[in-house]
């Protein structure tokens, strides 16, 4: 095991690796271990994936793991120049058949707080997925390994435990409120006075071992109709706080999909992201397409003129966003429309060079969860693995399952709260329990009309090509900023040619159709300066007429994005770890 790796912000960034045959990139160094062991012992990209899933599930609880549900892409290279080979798995958590548009709205028809009271207990949980999607994952061939060796990682740690991490321990501090309020979710991460396990401590994880020994021995179905699915049911519906309507029936219903990715160009490459239900690779798509018409190259990276752009370009694309795109298996979501080059052209027409402008529609108030979690993973064949994972908010519903030592997610917080959407017409991310109005999966073998809405997400995870060939994995968890996480690493890496960890670790800034948000660097002249180059980005900005948000001291850094890059003779791999979380890049 490696030592453990914490990088603040602050410190000088860390240098990217390199290895000759395989690199994974992800939130944790257990994790990371446990995907280059993976890789090592003969699995490929989507073995180390899922290794590092269920590692990920132990270490990182608060971000991901069996409770919640994500979105894959595997990419493998074309032969010979051709086209490569993208899918992309859709496992998305349901909403159960019995929910009511009106969830999470009162008595006199307003939103129920977000915090705590939205985000708290059953009725915010989702059917989940996660596990669907490893299913898949490995049964359509992609994997080589069998599950008990991909298990083993994850429950040899929570069988021996390991030292609980700053971070970790910060985020236990945060939420104890809320995890002191389920008895199952307290026995794991609290004192018995109700406090956070302190930083050091030794966290051991039984329950999850023996969920994770069962699955093996039994498969997914105990966890979708077994006595797995009945613990889940009953954590929901006999929730101690806000009950919720999931059944049997609804997990038994699940299945992980697969869908047509979002496929665009930009300054030559071939992108593949992930559409519906997410609104990430439509999003990512546009705003690069929309950039496409500027030099973006001869600018200095970071400087206010290239910030302008990106945000104004990412202003009119969330515009977009919010009133097009939901689950397409609900609403007609013009994806070939908002993603194609003459739709952004007319966009860029909308752009000022010396002006930034206004959008006539009140942006969204955002509530999507921001401790998602990103894993990126090349192996020694140049497969390619981009795979965004959560649970939502920040520990989920808050909720462990009792006896299995798993969180389950609060994901249908990521409706829209209010069926109508500020424009006048019904939301596209509304809540709906009901049947489908079509499937778009590409699964020739599951047509069905049944299963509940996924809610609209901002998972962007990306696989880049050049001619055919894999170029870069890369996507981060955020929120609704992980499209302009995404979106502003692309362009430090193709238009600046950074490495993967140089565009990580710049300084990132965004607009979500309001206010321009800049990380802590940009507010800090001088040392902007000397980091990047750009000078004067905030005060520049400003005087383009941006309205700007600076984070608090607590809330500095914006996401945790993770990327492999493959060098372009195929011969190496580097690797880029978020200096703003606690992940790492590690290859052999």
């Amino acid at each position: 095991m490696p030592p453990f790796h914490w990088f603040d912000a602050e410190a000088s960034p860390p240098r990217a690796a390199v290895a000759k045959n395989g690199m994974v990139a992800c939130a944790n160094p257990w994790a990371a271990q446990a995907g280059v062991e993976i890789l090592e012992a003969g699995g490929n990209a989507v073995d180390a994936a899922i290794a590092v899933q269920l590692v990920l599930n132990l270490v990182e609880p608060q971000s991901s793991g069996l409770g919640g549900g994500a979105f894959m892409l595997i990419g493998t290279p074309g032969e010979d120049g051709g086209d490569p080979e993208v899918v992309f798995i859709d496992g998305r958590e349901e909403a159960p058949s019995a929910i009511e548009a009106t969830v999470f709205l009162d008595e006199g028809g307003k939103p129920f707080k977000f915090s705590p009271d939205r985000i708290t207990g059953g009725r915010a949980v989702g059917v989940p997925g996660t596990l669907r999607l490893l299913e898949k994952a490995l049964t359509m061939g992609s994997g080589k390994l069998d599950p008990a060796e991909l298990a083993a990682p994850a429950i040899e740690l929570a069988e021996r435990g390991f030292p609980i991490s700053e971070r970790l321990h910060r985020s236990i501090r945060g939420s104890a409120h809320r995890l002191r309020r389920f008895p199952a979710s307290a026995k794991i991460y609290l004192n018995a006075d109700g406090t956070a396990k302190a930083e050091g401590a030794r966290l051991r994880n039984p329950d999850f071992a023996a969920t994770l020994r069962l699955i093996v021995e039994k498969g997914p179905e105990v966890f979708y109709e077994g006595e797995i699915a009945d613990d889940i049911v009953a954590a929901v519906r006999d929730c101690p706080v806000a009950p919720g309507v999931m059944t049997k029936e609804d997990l038994a219903g699940y299945r992980a999909v697969l869908r047509e990715p979002t496929r665009s160009t930009y300054r030559g490459l071939t992108l593949f992201g992930a559409g519906p239900p997410s609104s990430g690779g439509i999003a990512v798509a546009q705003i690069l397409n929309t950039l496409e018409g500027w030099d973006l190259g001869s600018m200095q990276p970071g400087s206010p003129e290239e910030i302008h752009l990106l945000a104004e370009a990412s202003r009119l694309t969330f515009a977009d966003r919010g009133r097009h795109v939901g689950d397409a298996d609900f609403v007609d979501v013009p994806v070939a429309e908002l993603t194609s080059a003459d739709f952004a052209a007319k966009r860029r027409k909308r752009i000022s060079l010396t002006r930034a402008k206004k959008s006539p529609v009140p942006a969204e108030i955002d509530t999507e969860g921001r401790d998602t979690t990103h894993i990126s993973i090349v192996d020694r064949d140049r497969i390619m693995v981009a795979f965004t994972t959560t649970i939502e908010q920040g520990w989920g519903s808050g909720s462990v399952v009792p006896g299995r030592g798993f969180l389950l997610n609060n994901e249908l917080t990521d409706f829209a709260a209010r069926p109508e959407h500020p424009a006048g017409v019904d939301h596209p991310n509304r809540v709906e329990g009901g049947k489908r109005l079509r499937r778009t999966a590409v699964d020739a073998d599951d047509k069905k009309l049944e299963g509940g809405k996924r809610p609209r997400s901002s998972m962007s995870p990306t696989l880049v090509f050049r001619d055919g060939r894999p170029l870069l994995s890369v996507g981060s968890p955020g929120g609704s900023r992980i499209i302009g996480i995404v979106a502003h690493t692309l362009i430090n890496v193709i238009d600046h040619g950074m490495d993967v960890q140089e565009a990580i670790s710049f300084p990132r800034a965004f607009n979500r159709d309001g206010a321009t948000e800049l990380e802590w660097l940009y507010w800090d002249d001088p040392m902007l300066a000397l980091r990047t180059g750009a000078r004067r980005t905030a005060s520049g900005l400003r005087s383009l007429g941006h309205d700007l948000v600076s984070p608090t001291r607590t809330n500095r850094a914006f996401g945790g994005a993770h990327g492999v890059a493959v060098s372009a003779d195929g011969k190496t791999v580097t690797g880029g770890a978020d200096p703003r979380r606690e992940g790492v890049a590690l290859g052999y």
